[in-house]
């Protein structure tokens, strides 16, 4: 018998049943659910019809140490059973030493500058509240991009791009011009002394995993401090070492005023963060935002411990290594199905040349991997930090295979 009193009521239904229950009592905001499922270990994940995947997104780009994490269960376990939550009038030890390792993490290459951290439960809560810092410059105008995704909330989603996401919910808060992504000329032209920040993602992940030319992050810091305006970059997706580096943007040596994080620092457990540096790191007072949850002690030590075993297990360099590993061995199949590998680290889309990339993405799932398709020509594969070579060429083995069972007009051969 489980020592969850509850594990029955979760576990011991088969997929078709819980699907069917999904559907009459969810939201349909995600549409029906692929798969159910129940249990992970390491890179695999099992649903509950006991059938084994191989995880290669992560629960888009999360879950950074895989499934069920030693150090991490024993982390939050400790944690959850000393103390759970004390409000926000209150702080922990975890708190407050998560957000000095984050706060160092963000001016690594200028340490004498200060940082300060505000803790949100998701990306695009971190977001919001970047949002609502830039606000406080007494200027209310943002530069965006093309393609950019910065999350669902109103503010976020004011600064993302795509016009399905936003037009269902406009107005949305304005002032927001998009200039195309990695063009520094017409960054160089949006941005004048009426701009409060520039909002950039290192990479585009939503929108296929776009890597902009070599410098423009550095020149977007040239810019924005000429004119006086924050460089707020969202390192949501490619931070905390899903791109080979603890925050991608790192490698071009700035310090930005403002860094978004979520998605691998909590290893599956809620949590995001803001923040800040320089001046703009004393924007927001009391009273000017708050999150009942965000910061609580228990995301916060799941916070240090993932932090904690990448550093230990020298994960950065194996994402490098591995993510090299992957683009040489789908690059090396040479199919004319397969246009390009592009990304950084462990954050890879694989180009095709049709746009089945959806119907590719649900075969390989009834093949037992989970990838998805960000855009309709795009294979995303975010896995987890800790992924081997012998587990990602079990799928570039199949993956010749997988595209030719879908015809170029998406239907499944």
């Amino acid at each position: 018998m489980s020592n969850n009193p509850l594990g029955q009521l979760v576990a011991t239904e088969p997929s078709a049943s819980l699907t069917a229950r999904y559907g009459q009592v969810m939201m349909n905001t995600f549409g029906p659910p692929k798969r159910v499922f129940v249990r992970g270990e390491g890179c695999h994940i099992f649903d509950a019809d006991g059938v084994r995947y191989l995880d290669l997104l992560s629960g888009l780009a999360v879950n950074a140490l895989g499934h069920a994490h030693p150090f991490v269960l024993s982390a939050i376990t400790s944690q959850i059973a000393t103390l759970g939550h004390v409000s926000n009038f209150f702080s922990t030890p975890a708190q407050v030493a998560l957000a000095e390792r984050l706060a160092a993490m963000v001016v690594a290459s200028a340490p004498d500058t200060p940082a300060r951290v505000f803790f949100s439960n998701s990306g695009t809560e971190a977001n919001e509240a970047a949002f609502k810092l830039t606000r406080r410059t007494g200027r209310t105008r943002i530069i965006s991009t093309e393609g950019a995704f910065h999350g669902r909330t109103m503010g976020a989603l004011a600064i993302t791009h795509n016009e399905k996401y936003r037009t269902p919910f406009e107005p949305l808060p304005g002032d927001v011009t998009f200039v195309p992504y990695g063009d520094v000329a017409a960054l160089e032209a949006a941005v004048d002394d009426t701009v409060a920040a520039v909002v950039l993602e290192p990479i585009q992940g939503e929108n296929g995993v776009i890597v902009p030319p070599e410098g423009y992050l550095a020149a977007a810091r040239q810019i924005t401090r000429r004119h006086g305006s924050l460089l707020w970059l969202d390192e949501v997706q490619t931070g905390i070492g899903r791109s080979g580096a603890w925050l991608d943007h790192t490698r071009e040596q700035i310090t930005a005023d403002i860094v978004t994080i979520a998605k691998g620092l909590g290893n599956g457990f809620p949590i995001g963060a803001c923040i800040a540096t320089g001046a703009a790191a004393d924007l927001l007072g009391p009273g000017s935002h708050g999150s009942t949850f965000g910061g609580n002690p228990v995301a916060a030590i799941a916070g240090l411990a993932v932090l904690s075993v990448i550093e230990r297990d020298n994960l950065l360099a194996n994402a490098n290594a591995m993510g090299d590993h992957l683009a040489g061995r789908v690059s090396s199949l040479e199919s004319p199905m397969i246009t390009g590998v592009r990304g950084r680290g462990l954050l890879r889309a694989i180009v095709l040349a049709a746009p089945i990339a959806a119907r590719v993405a649900d075969v390989a799932l009834d093949a037992g991997f989970i990838i998805n398709a960000p855009r309709p020509d795009v294979l995303r594969l975010a896995p987890p930090l800790i992924i081997t070579a012998e587990q990602l060429d079990s799928f570039v083995a199949v993956l010749p295979e997988l595209i030719s069972s879908v015809s170029v007009d998406g239907a499944v051969r």
